[in-house]
């Protein structure tokens, strides 16, 4: 897919000098940051979404079980 983008002529100009290095047309060089971009932002807002999910749903642990968790570790070797 062929995209018309604008960027500044810093950015455009370290691009160039990117891509030379990498030894990547400027295509494959804004593919890549693109691809990295949305693969980070993919996940942004899971903690709030995780956080609206628990404060509606009780997700303390059983007592009986945090009691036999804590006799566990306690024999642990650390």
């Amino acid at each position: 897919m062929k995209a018309a983008i604008s960027v500044p002529d810093k950015l455009f100009k370290s691009g160039e000098k990117l891509a030379k290095q990498m030894g990547v047309t400027r295509s494959k060089l804004y593919a890549i940051a693109l691809s990295e971009y949305v693969a980070k932002r993919r996940y942004a807002n899971l903690t709030e979404r995780l956080n609206e999910v628990y404060s509606k749903v009780d997700s303390s642990m059983d007592p009986v079980l945090a009691e036999m968790q804590a006799r566990t570790i306690a024999k642990e070797p650390w």
